[in-house]
């Protein structure tokens, strides 16, 4: 039964999907030993000043944190090249775009999105009212940034853009971003999530960073992959002070937590050479992993991320059952429009080995399925 009151666009949204945990699936699946590859997180993580410092704090969390959050303010700022003040924080990157969609979207906006992406921007912009307006990624699974140039209209008001993007794994072209970017108008703005970005090289992409001032653009990154905190929740985004302060404003009081902050800040502060050395390391296993599934003969995409997005020729959501009585955790990308393909985190080099023989075990057990079946 339909609880009375609740607003109409809460019935147009679906709660988003998680992949399951380590716990979830040692329980429904009697197991002892999981390995989780479906969520993206960094397995070298915490790095060890963070640890440290995270334990220390634990002795002040019955206080609020500093509501002003200078330091890590002042530290990213000195990270990105920005003042303090074109800074915001917030309880994970998810917490940002949500106040962000609260701070920009009316009733009858025009939002627009790739269909193949992170699935929060579509239900946060109908939550507010929105009207979504999709388009799906090129043939080579990249925003369609010309296609999007093409649906932009005088209400369009939002552009979601995840760069490297989830889960295709793929960068955008910078210059067709410019040409997107410049055909919007002034009352529209980019929120360019940038989750990923760490594990994007040297790959060419658009330097929204250095071009706050100029443009209407929103960059949005978080602790949680690259620099292995994704339980401590801390996200942040860049935009010209006069948005930050809009954005503080709406955004909940204390936004982020004592624990969280006093990692992040230990994070860029003295954790460099860990940093470094995770950042090289999944970078290399993730050659080696693209190298293993192309060998086997799988269409792999050329990811810029911590994460394989990888066609397997078989029924992924299947696939992605038939592995968890393997012990191991990876996502089925049917619910994105890709039934066959799966998304694998990079892990370490015994977790690859993992995947790789459960990998090969289901795909085999499916195969003689479909033949005696």
């Amino acid at each position: 039964m339909t609880p009375k009151g609740i607003r109409r666009a809460v019935h147009e949204v679906s709660a988003y999907v998680p992949g399951k945990t380590i716990e979830e699936v040692k329980r429904e699946y009697g197991l002892s030993d999981v390995v989780k590859l479906g969520s993206n997180e960094n397995p070298y993580g915490p790095f060890p000043a963070s640890r440290r410092a995270m334990q220390q704090e634990v002795d002040r969390l019955h206080s609020y944190p500093d509501s002003s959050f200078e330091e890590i303010k002042r530290l990213l700022g000195e990270l990105h090249g920005v003042s303090p003040a074109s800074v915001a924080i917030s309880h994970g990157a998810g917490g940002m775009l949500e106040t962000i969609a609260r701070t920009f979207i009316e009733e009858g906006d025009e939002v627009l999105l790739p269909v193949e992406t992170y699935r929060l921007y579509r239900e946060i912009s109908r939550l507010m009212g929105g009207v979504t307006v999709e388009i799906p990624v090129t043939a080579d699974y990249r925003i369609d940034l010309e296609a999007m140039a093409e649906r932009i209209t005088p209400r369009t008001k939002l552009a979601w853009l995840c760069n490297p993007n989830n889960p295709t794994s793929t960068l955008f072209d910078p210059e067709a971003y410019a040409a997107f970017r410049d055909r919007l108008p002034d009352t529209a703005w980019i929120v360019l999530d940038e989750a990923y970005v760490e594990f994007a090289g040297e790959a060419a992409r658009p330097d929204a960073v250095a071009e706050l001032t100029n443009h209407n653009v929103i960059v949005v990154r978080t602790f949680s992959k690259a620099y292995g905190l994704a339980g401590a929740r801390l996200g942040y985004a860049m935009a010209r002070p006069e948005v930050i302060r809009v954005i503080d404003t709406v955004a909940e009081p204390f936004n982020a937590n004592r624990v969280g902050l006093a990692g992040a800040a230990a994070v860029l502060r003295e954790d460099g050479e860990a940093y470094v050395h995770a950042l090289e390391a999944t970078l290399a296993e993730r050659a080696r992993l693209t190298e293993a599934l192309r060998g086997r003969g799988y269409a792999v995409a050329e990811s810029r991320t911590n994460f394989i997005f990888f066609d397997t020729g078989a029924d992924a959501s299947a696939l992605a059952a038939r592995m968890l009585e393997g012990g191991v955790i990876v996502r089925s990308c049917a619910s994105w429009g890709f039934p066959a393909h799966l998304r694998v985190t990079v892990g370490k080099p015994e977790h690859t080995e993992r995947f790789l023989a459960v990998l090969d075990a289901a795909i085999r057990a499916l195969r003689k399925e479909t033949v005696y079946g």
